[in-house]
């Protein structure tokens, strides 16, 4: 898997849509529009596009697809595709971008050279509370994530064509000032190192476990993050004991590969004093369960147990090349869960570098173990803020399913504001509670606490788990268990890793005058 983008930019096209010199150019199309709206397209296309509507064949329900040859005078497009954008009232930002995936994936199916996604004239979002920027922003991201490909290791040519190159056209900037279009370009740019950003998470989960040893994870994201302004600093076995990290180090006592502890810097050289936002991320690169092993069947998937390792190295990468005015540390504990000969067993007790004891109910609830010793650490880096994304538990997806992340914390509104940032990302969560009468069950009889408190309330209580390492400092808990994967393809997102919370973590520096 290569560790750098080799994406082009986006182009940028201001003026009308028959002037957009593409391949094919998509076009969003609300339900029961009629083709009056677009007349001199509808006669481009030889009245199909009033056949396809009249007839049924096409009625904009969400992610459908219309595709016709232009034939007409004055328009440059080869063919158009209508993408059918469901009711105009119910249109979003979070919409565009998935809308903006579906048709570059079509396009690549269909062995497109050249893509052009035309905003609708006047269209920012009946809302109101996006403007162009926004949405070509948003656009940029969908394009991008649709030009992700999981065929590293086929031998055999996978079923789509090469990446076309992409045209967002911009037919109307009403009411703007005279920089929009700098403006508005910028904002493609900024979608298209999002996306590359994502895509390249989504590449490391993809990995497998053999391959994708903490040893490589660490040298892959070191090279990722470097990308952009940031140092790197990579903590070895013998350095982890120097800092009492007992444990990551007893999850890794099973496995006959070493740990690492990955430690990301972004600075500006002339800010020295204020905030400094830590993003902790899992990086379990395989998860067998140790002792406690899980059952075989979906073991395989266990492979993506460090996404939310490979969203903090990524979003890094992103921060670094965008540039926000705070300083951010990442830090991704990584290693294999194993039942070796020297594994952790049921029944042990782990002294953590906080200094709190632990005892080991369950074998396969490590990553709270190794994310408390990393939350830990990030406090000691003089962290003021902190926010740990984690495929943590299976208890979120019984509880949420596969489309919505969970999000836990305090106070509320840290844990609102990256709620917020999320949703605008399109990282959809949803908050869980964090009651203090869920401490109870985590009560030991012989140690401070225990890692695992069972079934009721599970994803609550490992949530509970996280919050005696973080000494109080704002805090949010992204657990994605149920979202780091798709099972099933969708129209915007096929079968395999989402690289989900990597755009929510790289937008968050970028929203400080909400921070207190």
């Amino acid at each position: 898997m290569s560790t750098t983008s080799s994406s082009a930019p986006i182009a940028c096209r201001f003026g009308e849509l028959p002037a957009a010199t593409v391949e094919l150019l998509v076009l969003p199309w609300f339900e029961g529009e009629t083709p009056a709206a677009f007349a001199s397209l509808d006669e481009a296309t030889g009245r199909e596009l009033s056949r396809a509507l009249g007839s049924g064949e096409f009625a904009a329900r969400p992610f459908e697809t219309f595709v016709t040859p232009l034939r007409g005078e004055g328009w440059s497009a080869q063919r158009v595709m209508l993408i059918g954008a469901g009711r105009e009232a119910a249109f979003t930002v979070g919409l565009a971008r998935r809308l903006a995936t579906a048709a570059a994936l079509v396009a690549r199916n269909r062995r497109v050279r050249g893509l052009g996604f035309a905003l609708r004239p006047g269209q920012a979002a009946p809302s109101g509370d996006v403007d162009v920027a926004g949405l070509a922003q948003a656009i940029a991201e969908g394009l991008t994530l649709a030009e992700f490909s999981s065929s590293a290791y086929q031998t055999s040519a996978p079923g789509t064509g090469d990446l076309p190159q992409l045209t967002i056209v911009i037919p109307d900037l009403r009411d703007s000032s005279p920089e929009s279009p700098a403006r508005v370009e910028g904002a493609v740019q900024r979608g298209r190192v999002l996306g590359e950003s994502t895509n390249l998470a989504r590449g490391l989960a993809n990995e497998p476990g053999n391959t994708l040893t903490p040893r490589e994870f660490a040298a892959r994201a070191s090279s990722i993050a470097s990308q952009g302004d940031v140092s790197t600093e990579i903590l070895d076995e013998t350095q982890m004991a120097a800092l009492n990290m007992g444990m990551l180090l007893g999850v890794a006592r099973g496995s006959s590969e070493p740990p690492r502890l990955m430690v990301f810097r972004y600075a500006p050289a002339d800010l020295k004093t204020g905030p400094v936002l830590a993003l902790v991320g899992k990086g379990i690169t395989f998860d067998s369960g140790g002792i406690s092993i899980k059952p075989a069947e979906g073991m395989d998937k266990m492979k993506d147990d460090m996404s939310g390792g490979a969203a903090v190295a990524c979003a890094m990468r992103a921060i670094g090349i965008l540039r926000p005015r705070v300083r951010v540390i990442g830090v991704v504990p990584a290693t294999e869960n194993m039942p070796g000969g020297r594994a952790l067993k049921p029944g042990d007790v782990l002294t953590s570098a906080e200094g709190k004891t632990v005892e080991v109910t369950n074998t396969d609830a490590e990553g709270r173990l190794v994310l408390g010793d990393a939350l830990w650490y990030a406090r000691q880096l003089g962290a003021t803020h902190l926010v740990d994304v984690a495929t943590l538990t299976g208890g979120i997806t019984v509880a949420l399913g596969r489309t919505t992340s969970g999000i836990f914390g305090t106070p509320d509104w840290w844990v609102d504001h990256v709620r917020r940032v999320g949703d605008r990302a399109g990282d959809r969560m949803w908050p869980m509670p964090v009651f203090d009468d869920y401490r109870d069950q985590l009560k030991s009889e012989i140690a401070d606490m225990i890692n695992s408190a069972g079934r009721p309330a599970s994803s609550i209580t490992a949530a509970m788990f996280l919050k005696e390492f973080t000494g109080s400092l704002p805090w949010a808990h992204i657990d994605i268990a149920g979202t780091a994967w798709a099972d099933e393809a969708r129209p915007f997102m096929p079968k395999g890793a989402t690289g989900v919370a990597v755009r929510t973590l790289a937008e968050l520096p970028f929203t400080t005058d909400a921070w207190k």
